[in-house]
Parts: C-alpha cells; structure tokens; sequence
C-alpha cells in the first residue's frame, strides 16, 4: 500500500513540475521593447540592474519585445561604447513591470531633456478588427490629430510626449494624415494598410520639419495549425502538452484506485 502511494505521489509531483517549469513559467515575466526616440542623441546602450541588455542602438531603433522578470528593475541609458558606472548614465530610472503585460518604453525628447516614456501596450484585439493608437515623440511639435485626409480625426489633440489610447477600426487601407487642429497637414500618410487582428503603435518621431513615422506591430493573433486561433492556454504545442499531462494524472490516478480496491478486497 505505501509503495503504491509513493508511486503515485512521485508520479503526481512530476506532472505538476513540468506544468510550473513550462507553461506557468510564462505567468512570472513581463514583455518589454525599448525605442530609441531621441533624434540628436547618439546610438546608445542600455543597461538593465547592472548588465548590458542591449548595445549600439541607433535613432529610430526598436529591440523588439524581450522577456523581463517581474517586478522593479533599475534601467540606464549610456552612449555607446561609455563605461559603465552606475548613476551616471544620460537616462536612469525605475521600470516596474507586472507578469503578463507588456510595454514599451521610449527613449524621447532632446538629447539635454532626454527621458523615458512608457506605456503599456495591448496584447487583444477583437476578432476581425485591428487596433492602432499614436505617440506623438516629436519633441518641438505641437498638438496634432490624426485622421482620414479630408475626413475625420481618429485621434485629436495628440501632445508631445504622449501615447494616445487605443481605437478598434476595419481593418483595410486608410489614407490617413497628421495635421494642425486647424487642419493643416503636417505630414501624409496614405495606403496606410492595418490588418485584421492586428495591434499597431504608430509614433511620430524626430523634429517637426523632418517628421517620420516608426509603425510597429504590439500584437498579431496567432493560428493553431487547424486555423484555430490560439487561447489562454498558450500556444497549441503547450495546450497539447498540458492535456496529455493531464490526462496522465488521471489514468495514474484510475489506476492506483484499482490497485488499491484490489489489495483491500484481498
């Protein structure tokens, strides 16, 4: 009886092992991307509690979504190639990040004024839409909107340095501009395509006579391999996993219910 139990027990502790060194070790990390928005400051490099996270990082520039422990981290900013000493970068500050969320964080202003903006971006969309906010980086802008050319604005009032909420649209292609309140255009932005199920940030970058925009993609809804679109559970591979697992834990169970009726019939 106790060699039965102890094989079950060992057999059930292995089970909920590989679930907490798999998929529950997704729930302790937060996605950060940084972006390099200051257009007189140099390439620079960035230094996440002590250690060199990302190196040479030019205007304009974006790291792509990395994976951060939760919780607070110290994060500075040097000119490439500075050495490091702690304090003394360009840009310093707290970054707290919560499991399960995602953010970016920007490096914008002037170069003398330089300082971290940050946002916590969306990683949902509702099915068959697209969803697209606008950060306005340019540090001598002033106030825009954003809108259809001749048409209206889907964002109004957007001001330096901020990162306007979220809109659902239809998906397809919109010739869209930035312009004045006034309606003068400051900068076209025709055949903008956005895509079904798809998450966008669009930050105006750079001065305002040399306007640009950085179009970056905060989320895209993955499909299983049967066009099935992903869930909570994690990707298909790991959805599999956690079933075949589960279904493991029941048949050991089932199993060491029998063996034991049969010894106690015995």
């Amino acid at each position: 009886m106790k060699k039965i139990w102890f094989s079950f027990s060992v057999a059930m502790v292995l089970v909920f092992s590989l679930l907490a060194s798999g998929v529950l070790a997704d729930g302790h990390t937060a996605k950060v991307r940084v972006l390099h928005a200051s257009p007189d400051a140099p390439a620079v490099d960035v230094y996440v509690n002590g250690d060199l996270t990302l190196e040479n990082v030019p205007f304009k520039a974006d790291s792509g979504y990395m994976d951060v422990p939760a919780g607070t981290h110290d994060v500075e900013v040097f000119a490439n190639g500075t050495e490091y000493a702690a304090g003394e970068g360009v840009l310093q500050a707290d970054l707290a990040v919560e499991a399960g969320k995602a953010y970016t964080v920007a490096a914008a202003n002037s170069l003398d004024s330089i300082e971290f903006v940050v946002a916590e971006d969306s990683m949902e969309v509702t099915d068959g839409k697209a969803k697209v906010r606008v950060g306005h980086l340019s540090p001598d802008a002033p106030a825009v909107d954003v809108g259809v050319i001749d048409g209206d604005a889907l964002f109004s009032g957007a001001e330096f340095p901020g990162i306007t909420d979220y809109a659902e649209l239809d998906p397809g292609t919109y010739d869209l501009e930035i312009r004045l309140p006034d309606g003068t255009q400051v900068l076209p932005l025709e055949n903008t395509e956005l895509a079904a199920n798809t998450v966008y940030s669009v930050f105006a970058v750079n001065t305002v006579d040399s306007l640009e925009i950085i179009a970056l993609v905060d989320y895209e809804a993955a499909e299983s391999p049967d066009g099935m679109p992903t869930t909570g559970l994690g990707t298909p591979s790991q959805s599999q996993a956690i079933w075949l697992l589960l279904g493991g834990a029941v048949v050991l169970i089932g199993v060491s219910s029998l063996v034991w009726r049969k010894r106690f019939q015995q």
